[in-house]
């Protein structure tokens, strides 16, 4: 991506008018009532004006606001003011694909609708939206021109019926994005058109015709970019597009002068970490060498623009990178598929030699080359081995005293191995490449805050000097919401293991087929869900409830899809179902959290945290480990209410609740503390859906 537009040297714009109408715009009796029939909501007023009071100062905030308060609408509409009125670009990203589809779909053509009733705002109804996606998932006609011109020499007979396919699929669609391509196109196909590529620019294609270039220029002239956490990080690591460098004084996060509201923030500090590392896989490398020759059908690049010595470069490397992954597998993953590296040397520089070859032969063939698309693209491939040879360097060698470095297997069948690397603290970096740009960025939530106290997650991610406001949730818990906990379950040990899963399938059973409407029962294990779903699946098929799995054939968003559309469907999920999953109304009835949400300290991030906090005198449990459960068990229970109107149960299975002494902690935590004690005795007196 690129910068939306060049610095002018232009007088600075007068102060916008975000503050003034935030004011009228939600006060009681405001123009959103007026104008979109809204009811007033206290806190999502109080919200509008101090994002308001944020963009104009260009602070950061971070505001924890309930389920219910309407924050999209109280960052979007000040947001949008501000945007227009200074003429910069307001960045939203989020967590999940259904907040950004909401964001979409509902909440922009509502901002546009408020603007469109009165004359006092109608400058501001013709704002322009664009959402941000990454090059790769773009198509390029113009590379795909090339690839069905260079068919002989880059694809097999197979491929090129897959390339015929995508280019059908070119003449009927609108945007060119991959997602829309039904089945999707095959990796290797697609590496060859899309639009994540020097052959994709300006110089070489039609911006009247490439998808990307059409997007780029949407970018250019938007008032308000969504964006995903996952592609904002990934992007400011790589230094944006064209942003400005972070040592410089120009203000802006992605782009020159911009701001950002990072929705769902809670999941910042894992995005983040997860972006600010290393990633490099056996699939991975083994893709980049076939993309320039392809030993076994003798297609690729370097067919074409390279000789024999060019090609039995690329034999050589891959020979050598099957070696070198096979070694680290074996030696490290045979017994496991997470292996933390303490020590430099895990393994031989194996792929070192064969792949600085490579790239010095790329680089002899590009001087024999006029200046052009073909030359830009050996270029461009001699950098990425560049950077693939960097990361295996960096890896062997532990390179970054501030990071937690393993390997891993990945895939579906386990046999991609992966180098990996993550920042111990992540703080640092946010620090420098967000809070630290001088600009605003609102971090906004439903669970930013433990204990009250949001100063642990502004730690966290850098923002000590934010603004920290919380408001609560406008819904009526006490009368919408019954919790139940289960006294007399087993502790989690290893030694009552199959004790404990038995009476989590028993209570499963008892309190989904009491309750009408739709039950999400939430686990922290995927071995327990799957023991779990094989005892309990007959008996609810067999009473005629849709059970719905995890990890089966449909992803996230098709399984919450159909609960949804079912009604009175049994969700059995995971890590990912505990947060982001949004299901109003009566095909989502109930919650059950089998287990308090602690994440195991044996993955090398926690460890390597759990470590450092030790070194710094500190405790672990309490400063990493509770925390973190807390702010996932306060997501798995807001799953339930999503509406002023919904009612539900959540059905707590973890005794530690009532034995241990954190345990109050996650009662206080609930939206209203007071719950029914149930066990195999009492519950059928004492366990009352909503009828």
């Amino acid at each position: 991506m690129i910068g939306l537009r060049e610095e002018t040297g232009s007088l600075p714009p007068p102060p916008g008018r975000a503050p003034e109408l935030a004011a009228q715009i939600f006060a009681a009796g405001g123009w959103l009532q007026s104008g979109l029939k809204l009811d007033h909501r206290p806190e999502q007023e109080q919200m509008a004006r101090a994002v308001a009071r944020a963009v104009a100062e260009d602070t950061p905030l971070l505001f924890e606001a309930g389920t219910g308060v309407g924050k999209s609408l109280a960052y979007l509409i000040p947001g949008l003011i501000h945007a227009v009125d200074q003429s910069r670009q307001l960045i939203v990203s989020t967590h999940t694909i259904s907040l950004q589809e909401q964001l979409e779909s509902s909440d922009l053509p509502k901002c546009r609708r408020l603007f469109s009733s009165r004359p006092d705002l109608q400058a501001y109804a013709g704002f322009r939206s664009a959402v941000l996606v990454g090059k790769a998932n773009y198509l390029c006609t113009t590379r795909l021109g090339h690839a069905l011109a260079d068919r002989a020499t880059l694809l097999a007979d197979a491929e090129f019926d897959e390339l015929q396919r995508v280019a059908a699929w070119a003449a009927t669609t609108t945007t060119g994005l991959r997602h829309e391509l039904t089945p999707p196109p095959r990796p290797e196909v697609w590496d060859l058109v899309n639009a994540d590529s020097s052959s994709c620019s300006r110089k070489y294609c039609d911006c009247d015709q490439c998808f990307y270039q059409r997007a780029r220029a949407r970018l250019r002239e938007a008032h308000v970019i969504i964006v995903n956490h996952a592609l904002l990080f990934a992007l400011i690591r790589a230094g944006g597009p064209q942003a400005p460098d972070s040592e410089s004084e120009a203000r802006g996060v992605l782009f020159p002068d911009d701001f950002v509201v990072l929705d769902e923030a809670h999941t910042v500090p894992e995005v983040a970490t997860e972006n600010f590392g290393l990633a490099l896989s056996s699939y991975g490398v083994d893709r980049a060498l076939k993309f320039l020759f392809n030993p076994r059908n003798q297609r690729g690049l370097l067919r074409r623009l390279g000789g024999a010595e060019a090609r039995q470069a690329v034999i050589d490397a891959l020979d050598a990178s099957r070696q070198f992954f096979d070694f680290v597998g074996s030696a490290l993953l045979s017994s496991r598929p997470v292996a933390r590296v303490r020590e430099p040397g895990a393994a031989e520089p194996l792929l070192d030699r064969p792949l600085d070859a490579l790239t010095r032969l790329l680089g002899k063939l590009a001087d024999r080359l006029e200046d052009g698309r073909e030359r830009d693209e050996l270029l461009e491939q001699r950098q990425r081995l560049k950077g693939l040879q960097a990361g295996v360097t960096e890896w062997l060698n532990l390179g970054d005293s501030g990071h937690v470095y393993w390997a891993e297997r990945t895939g579906r069948s386990q046999t991609i191995v992966t180098l990996r690397s993550a920042p111990i603290e992540v703080a640092p970096h946010l620090r420098r490449h967000l809070f630290g740009r001088g600009t605003s960025v609102v971090c906004t939530s439903a669970t930013l805050a433990i204990g009250g106290q949001v100063e642990p997650f502004a730690a966290r991610v850098g923002a000590e000097e934010a603004r920290a406001v919380l408001v609560k949730s406008p819904f009526d818990f006490e009368r919408h919401m019954r919790i139940y906990v289960a006294g007399d379950i087993p502790l989690p040990s290893p030694q009552d293991a199959s004790l404990a899963l038995e009476a989590l399938a028993d209570y499963i059973e008892f309190c989904g087929t009491r309750v009408g409407g739709g039950t999400l029962v939430l686990f922290t294990s995927y071995a327990d869900l799957r023991t779990v779903a094989g005892r309990l699946e007959p008996a609810f098929r067999a009473a005629g409830r849709p059970f719905l799995i995890q990890g089966a054939d449909l992803s996230r968003s098709e399984l919450t899809g159909q609960m949804r559309r079912r009604g009175n469907a049994i969700l059995f999920g995971t890590d990912s179902f505990w947060t982001g999953v949004d299901v109003p109304g009566e095909a989502l009835a109930q919650v059950i959290i089998t287990r308090l949400p602690f994440d195991p300290p044996t993955h090398p991030i926690t460890e390597a945290r759990c470590d450092h906090i030790r070194e710094g005198g500190g405790n672990p449990f309490n400063e990493l480990t509770l925390p973190d459960a807390l702010i996932k068990f306060r997501q798995g229970v807001g799953r339930l209410i999503r509406t002023s109107t919904d009612r539900g149960l959540v059905t707590l299975l973890d005794t530690r609740v009532l034995a241990k002494s954190y345990g109050r902690l996650f009662v206080e935590s609930l939206p209203h503390p007071e719950y029914s004690l149930i066990t195999k005795e009492t519950r059928e007196e004492k366990f009352r859906p909503f009828s």
